[in-house]
């Protein structure tokens, strides 16, 4: 939260995606002193709750500097997909829609009956909701990507993998900065403020805000207007009372507003000659930006929490208290025909969340240096969505209105305890377990105008429910130093994931059962090294996993409509390597590298009644999961002897080919692509100020961030990055 001078290039030349551990250290301390030799910095993390080097640790990590997501126009969590060869993103036309992935696993439903797969974690409060997270985040220090189960100390939904965001810390001493960014192909402008520093001897403080918008890069020929854009604006603060040097107490309170307007859908094929007809003047084709449509699809987003941290020293141990709210309202429109056909036929919706979650966690952390290390912990989490979904359906002239009213409340109950034990200084044992109690219900009740269905719409219905459940999770391994620059290490993880209703607009009475808990079992083989005097660094992971009752969506026709439906559709697996390196090859110049082969397989699949696909997948890809994935990245600094320096960095991202449906549609595959981008910077760190040009997306490659098919045709979801753009960046430090 605090804002810092930005860093020297000399002690950070880019973005090193390294494997690490995951968290951020209790008390921080202050950076160390620029060696003189070139060399990697040191980073310290907690995956284990508890601060270690990142190379000394039994976790798979990636870690992304906030800055420098910052520098190169990537906001959010969406953005960074490019730099985390084992994330993956899956967009929708509402941010309630999105999901993510690791190594091939995450959940694509809309319902609020289902819990994300990949937890997000930010300042220590888990997100209940997916959405919650994708809208910019203030103050960013860092995004660590904890891959596999983690849910011994992250929770039940933690099951495939964690998202720990860590905000900047508060400064000892005042400062601040201001930056504004210009970006071309669509007018983008964001504008950030942050101040901070020490108010009184035991109190100190943060404020940062944020301005962005975007016209977009697709045009709606209906009406003229650019769409695919955003409208967002924040605030943050952060308050850290340490009244003695055993005692700390953070809050932190934060609110976005945002507003984006992403089509839903923009088509690029059709097997339909009177829907391609009402579609013209646009055109379908694989890098289509347009669409032509007579209702606006946009979301209307607010974002708020607050939380409290007390860090009490109890002699060598150390108890964590972290009690948070947050609330988030996301009202969504959707032109769900994606033509201007009034007023003979369209489907038009309009859908309202409101959701509230409140979690209070105790953890007891106890002394390094012991034989055992431990950390015992206790976590109560209450979420309740209440939702509202109205479909406006026109067929041959004749209008009809339906209406579903659902509310779902889930209240998780958890103990959890990771001991570390030191048999000798060079091996050590790993054995964590948590228990997880599960009660979650939901009322539904749709009414229609019809009696019987309509495109689109349901007849009048209503339906509740509830289900408990419990399960346990943990990891058990062995660590072992070879040398003191390689370890090593082998863990087996059991990952849980809670039950899951299918509440949604069209819900049917088959959907009134409670899906079973989804279960994982992981196997994971690392080394992490050190060479050339700490300037060379490689880290290397093996995984194989096998999911049980994996809960996904799969095709289904409702009301004369095809859908996606939620279901335990069987098991699936998930196994890979992950290799990671960094070189500082110079003081001034570095370079940094990240390779992912995931092969995500259906093992076995349950086939849904009434599916509206072939269930014939056994062996298929998972969706929104590429085998091939890397990222390489060069950073060059020449300092010009003035106090002047000049930052030249560049970065290739390359996938291959992706399925984005579990039905293995042929339509719905993304070729294999790269997306190059580079910088030029001139920067006087002594002055505080640095001026930086951009070129993204330079082969000028267009892709897609999603694909889908309804009603005959292909559309995508169209990626910031479809086309060349650049930009400028100007920042100032005080």
């Amino acid at each position: 939260m605090p804002i810092q001078n930005s860093p020297s290039p000399r002690t950070r030349l880019g973005t090193a995606i390294v494997l690490a551990s995951l968290g951020q250290p209790l008390f921080a301390a202050e950076p160390a002193a620029e060696p003189r030799a070139a060399a990697l910095g040191t980073v310290t993390v907690t995956a284990t709750r508890r601060e270690a080097s990142l190379q000394e640790v039994p976790v798979a990590v990636s870690v992304v500097d906030g800055e420098q997501l910052e520098r190169d126009n990537r906001n959010n969590v969406s953005s960074i997909v490019q730099q985390v060869p084992t994330l993956n993103y899956r967009a929708g036309a509402s941010n309630k829609d999105t999901s993510l992935f690791v190594r091939g696993v995450g959940t694509i439903s809309t319902s609020p009956g289902v819990e994300p797969t990949v937890a997000t974690v930010v300042d220590g409060v888990v997100f209940g909701r997916p959405g919650q997270s994708t809208l910019d985040l203030l103050d960013l220090q860092r995004i660590e990507v904890l891959r596999g189960p983690q849910g011994t100390l992250f929770g039940k939904n933690a099951s495939a993998g964690v998202l720990n965001i860590v905000s900047q810390d508060v400064p000892e001493e005042t400062r601040g900065y201001v930056d504004y960014s210009h970006f071309g192909k669509g007018n983008e402008n964001r504008l950030r403020f942050g101040i901070g520093g020490r108010l009184t001897d035991t109190l100190k403080g943060s404020l940062s805000t944020l301005w962005g918008a975007y016209d977009g890069n697709v045009k709606n020929v209906h009406n003229g207007h650019r769409v695919n854009g955003y409208d967002r604006k924040g605030v943050r603060g952060k308050l850290v009372f340490e009244p003695n040097e055993d005692l700390r107490v953070t809050l932190i309170a934060d609110h976005m507003d945002g507003e984006d307007d992403l089509p839903n859908g923009v088509i690029t094929a059709t097997s339909n000659a009177t829907f391609a007809s009402a579609l013209r003047p646009v055109v379908a084709s694989a890098d289509n930006r347009r669409i032509n449509t007579d209702y606006r699809t946009y979301v209307e987003d607010r974002n708020s929490g607050l939380s409290g941290q007390v860090d009490w020293r109890l002699g060598d141990f150390t108890l964590t208290s972290i009690s948070a709210w947050r609330g988030w309202d996301n009202t969504q429109y959707q032109d769900g025909d994606r033509l201007a056909t009034l007023p003979l036929a369209a489907s038009h919706d309009k859908g309202e969340v409101d959701y509230e979650q409140f979690s209070q966690e105790f953890r007891l952390t106890s002394p390094k240096g012991q034989f055992n290390e431990y950390v015992l912990g206790a976590y109560y989490f209450h979420g309740r969505s209440d939702e509202r979904y109205q479909r406006w359906s026109t067929n041959a002239g004749v209008l009809d209105h339906g209406r579903a009213d659902y509310s779902v409340r889930n209240d998780s109950f958890a103990l959890f305890g990771e001991n570390t034990f030191n048999f000798t200084d060079d091996l050590r044992g790993i054995l964590g377990l948590r228990w997880t109690y599960d009660e979650l219900d939901y009322e539904h009740r749709r009414v229609s105008t019809s009696a019987v269905a309509v495109t689109g719409i349901q007849p009048s219905t209503s339906s509740s429910g509830s289900v408990d459940e419990d399960g346990f999770s943990g990891r058990v391994g062995l660590q072992y130093d070879f040398t003191d620059d390689l370890v090593g290490y082998l863990t087996y993880s059991r990952g849980y994931k809670g039950p899951a209703y299918n509440t949604f607009f069209n819900m049917q009475p088959r959907d009134t059962g409670a899906l079973k808990p989804e279960t994982s079992d992981a196997y994971e083989l690392g080394l992490k090294a050190t060479a050339l005097d700490k300037r060379l660094s490689a880290n290397l992971a093996l995984f194989h996993t096998d999911y049980d009752d994996y809960q996904a969506n799969f095709f289904d026709t409702v009301a004369g409509q095809v859908v996606t439906r939620l279901i335990n559709a069987g098991s699936v697996k998930t196994q890979g390597v992950e290799l990671d390196a960094a070189f500082q090859v110079t003081r001034q110049f570095k370079l940094s590298a990240a390779l992912a082969y995931t092969k995500a397989r259906i093992d076995h699949f349950n086939c849904p009644a009434g599916a509206a696909a072939t269930c014939d997948i056994d062996g298929g890809r998972l969706p929104f999961t590429p085998d091939w994935k890397s990222h390489v990245r060069a950073d060059y600094s020449i300092p010009l002897g003035n106090g002047l320096d000049v930052e030249l960095s560049t970065d290739y991202s390359w996938q291959d080919a992706v399925q984005f449906s579990l039905d293995q549609n042929a339509d719905t595959v993304q070729d294999a692509y790269g997306i190059w981008n580079a910088s030029v910077a001139l920067a006087d760190y002594d002055a505080g100020w640095r001026v930086a040009l951009l070129g993204k997306n330079l082969g000028d490659k267009s892709y897609a961030q999603a694909l889908a098919t309804g009603g005959g045709h292909v559309y995508r979801a169209v990626p910031r990055d479809d086309e060349r753009y650049f930009g400028i960046q100007l920042r100032k430090d005080f």
